[in-house]
Order: C-alpha cells, then sequence, then structure tokens
C-alpha cells in the first residue's frame, strides 16, 4: 500500500521532543513493504533537509519531503499562526506533486494540517483518514489563546468539523478525544481510538544510571523525574516548586525533583527555584529522545503534568507511556482516563493540579514504602506491555488505512 503521511512536527529520535508517533509508525510500515511518504517541515529533522524552501531524503526506508518553515515553543500564537499557514501552502504543493496514494493520512496538530491531506485526496480520488491528536481548537480556546466567538475561533471550529466530514475514518488519541469527535456529529463506526504507545525496548525496568546519579549528585536520593515540555499546557512551574519548597519545610532532603526539558515557562520554573533556594529541584534541559531512557530509568518516580484545564485531562502524552514502560509509578495531576488507567491497574497515583502539598505528600507515600513503589512500577510495566505496545498500536493504525484504501 502506498501512505501519504502528513504531519507538520515530524521527528526521529534525534529530536529533543518526543513527538515520534509518526515516525515509529511509519518506519515498521516501510519495513512490512509498504511505501510510505511523509511530508513535514524542516524544524525537527537533520540539517540536511533545511537548505532550500523544499527538500527531501529518505529516513530509514521512509521517504520524507520537507517545507522549510520556522516554529518554535517560545512563539508567539500569531506567529505560530503564521508557521501553520505556510507549511499549509507548502505542504499542498508537495502533496499534489508525490506519487499518487492508496491512503492520505494527515495528523494533528495543527489542524490546518488536514488541508492539505483533504486537497491531495479528493484531487487524487483516495480516502482520506485524519487523525486527531488534540482537540483543537477547544483546547487553544480553554487556554486563552482565541475566543470562541472571534472570527479565528469560529474559522478553527468550522474547519474541525468540515475536517471531520470529510474524512473516510477518524483516529484519536485518547477516549476523551474520540467522544470529542463523535460530538460534531461523526458516525461511532468511523471513529478509532489508537492512544500513544510504549516503547518497550527503549523503556524499560533497569538500575539506575550511575553516570547519571554521579553527575547530579542523586546517589541515596529518591528521585522525583519529569521529561517533557515546559509550557502553558504544562504548569509544572506551579506545582512542582510548591511541592520541593514542602518537602524541604519537613526536612525531607533526601526527595529530589530532576526537570528535563524546556519551553516558555522555563525561565519562571528557574526564577521559582531560585526564590525559594530549591536545592532540590533539578534543571538539567532538553534531553533527545534516546536519552530520556537515562533519566526514566535513574528515577523513582514519573511525572505527567498538566495545567488545570478541563479539555487537557483528554490528553494522551508520550511521557505518560514511557513512564509505563520504565517500570516506574507515575503521578498524574488529571482527571480522565489517564489516572482511570493508574487507580485501576494499581499503576501510579492522581493529584489536584495545581496542588503542591498534594504531590508532595503522594512522593512522601512512595518514598517511605518501597514494597509500594516497586509494585506500582511493576504494575505499570504490565500496563505498557498489555496495552499499549507500539507493534500493537501501528498494526492497529495500518489497518485503519487499509480499511479506507479498499472501501
Amino acid at each position: 500500500m502506498r501512505i501519504l503521511y502528513i504531519h507538520q512536527f515530524f521527528a526521529t529520535r534525534e529530536s529533543d521532543l518526543g513527538l515520534i508517533r509518526s515516525y515509529e509508525f511509519s518506519r515498521r510500515w516501510a519495513e512490512e513493504g509498504h511505501e510510505v511518504t511523509v511530508i513535514t517541515s524542516d524544524s525537527r529533522l537533520p540539517d540536511s533537509f533545511s537548505k532550500h524552501t523544499f527538500s527531501q531524503g529518505t529516513i530509514d526506508g521512509i521517504e520524507v519531503r520537507a517545507v522549510r518553515v520556522s516554529y518554535s515553543n517560545y512563539m508567539s500564537y500569531l506567529r505560530r499562526i503564521w508557521s501553520f499557514a505556510l507549511f499549509t501552502f507548502g505542504a499542498t504543493w508537495l502533496a499534489l506533486r508525490s506519487p499518487r496514494p492508496d491512503v492520505v493520512f494527515a495528523t494533528s496538530t495543527p489542524l490546518t494540517v488536514g488541508i492539505p491531506g483533504l486537497a491531495a485526496a479528493a484531487l487524487r480520488r483516495v480516502p482520506f483518514v485524519f487523525e486527531v491528536r488534540d482537540l483543537w481548537p477547544e483546547a487553544a480556546i480553554q487556554m486563552g489563546a482565541f475566543s470562541r466567538t472571534g472570527l479565528l475561533g469560529r474559522f478553527a471550529k468550522s474547519l474541525e468539523r468540515f475536517l471531520y466530514r470529510h474524512s473516510s475514518q477518524v483516529i484519536a488519541l485518547s477516549p476523551g478525544m474520540a467522544e470529542g469527535v463523535l460530538q460534531e456529529g461523526v458516525a461511532p463506526d468511523r471513529v478509532h481510538m489508537i492512544p500513544n504507545s510504549a516503547d518497550l525496548d527503549m523503556f524499560r525496568p533497569s538500575d539506575k544510571d550511575p553516570a547519571f546519579t554521579a553527575k547530579y549528585g542523586l546517589e541515596q536520593k529518591f528521585v522525583v523525574g519529569y521529561a517533557g515540555a515546559i509550557g502553558p499546557t504544562n504548569a509544572v512551574e506551579l506545582q512542582v516548586p510548591e511541592a520541593a519548597r514542602i518537602l524541604l519545610e519537613r526536612g525531607r532532603d533526601d526527595i529530589v525533583f530532576v526537570i528535563a526539558g524546556d519551553g516558555k515557562r522555563l525561565p519562571v520554573l528557574q526564577a521559582e527555584k531560585e526564590r525559594l533556594s530549591l536545592d532540590n529541584l533539578l534543571l538539567v534541559g532538553s534531553l533527545p529522545k534516546r536519552d530520556v531512557p537515562i533519566l526514566t530509568r535513574s528515577s523513582d518516580v514519573l511525572m505527567t503534568l498538566f495545567a488545570n484545564v478541563p479539555i487537557l485531562a483528554t490528553n494522551s502524552p508520550n511521557k505518560f507511556f514511557d513512564a509505563l514502560a520504565s517500570g516506574r509509578p507515575v503521578i498524574v495531576n488529571q482527571p480522565g482516563w489517564t489516572r482511570d488507567l493508574l487507580e485501576e491497574n494499581d499503576a501510579g497515583i492522581g493529584v489536584p493540579a495545581g496542588d503542591g502539598a498534594a504531590m508532595a505528600d503522594a512522593i512522601m507515600r512512595l518514598a517511605d514504602d518501597r514494597a509500594l513503589t516497586e509494585r506500582l512500577g511493576h504494575n505499570a510495566r504490565t500496563l505498557a506491555e498489555a496495552r499499549f505496545s507500539r507493534n500493537d498500536l501501528a498494526a492497529q493504525a495500518l489497518t485503519v488505512l487499509r480499511a479506507a484504501a479498499h472501501d
């Protein structure tokens, strides 16, 4: 089967972001003999893709065609929208010049990736499958990026419904996202829930890394790890410093937070660390995906954090599945399906978003009961193997694409 896959933020393990679902799925499909062409921007690709407006190359059997479009987590919303618009035009051009596929597959975010996908599918008379990674624009509206009743909000909502209506199939990454799609009037038999996956080979239970623990003075410490974005949607700076302060007040200098990542709120997090003199809060910078397992296996517990915004409870975050695969207890601060998974499988602890005291209590409970920590970690790995194998989920996605192509 010939698959045209459109994802503005396609990245490999060499990237410092965790957004590698498209790469991992595409690599597996290519190994099975399918022809996969990915259209993306050059913002997450090797430097060889950034010399011209349009460039192309092959990565692990995947043909990659890139549009030169800048993007950064530090951009304002207006600059991001401009980046999305530039990619939409460039990706449409590349999609129409690519060999005729059997199916076009576009994955958000942003929502605008559906435009080149739908255009290519319509002009080539092939099916279009849309993947929903966030319930956009609802997420942007609840985060305050723009108004629901404003011009941009109304346009985005109309585009969302248009894409859903003209998709042969829709893949959603969480039950909440699937429910959001259904609420827009999409028939249930066209909606498929295929969550993010756990890399069971890259992330696995293991002893702590001696070099990492020595570098940061973590010997004999109970380590609470976080690897991911430090932006408005994560609100790390609103909860972790408070929890760290409370732990120090309680005399628990045996517990240390290790935060790896970058984003708009990193300066705020750094300022809080300095203001409160938090020696138990270490900021280690961004890590390439290949190095994240060093942090996860050197941690005793791992966190998945979001701001206290209702729509964020529908997320399907990579870091959550990496934590499960690492065989470590997971602390989540959102209600919803990830917390339900932890509680139903005895694999972690839920705390309220923004509540530093509740987080400190949960961490102390784990630090003081190593048998509990070990049991939760074992159950986390078991859950990852049973429900979130990347091989299994890539096969499920391929089944949806194949069904669309032969419909």
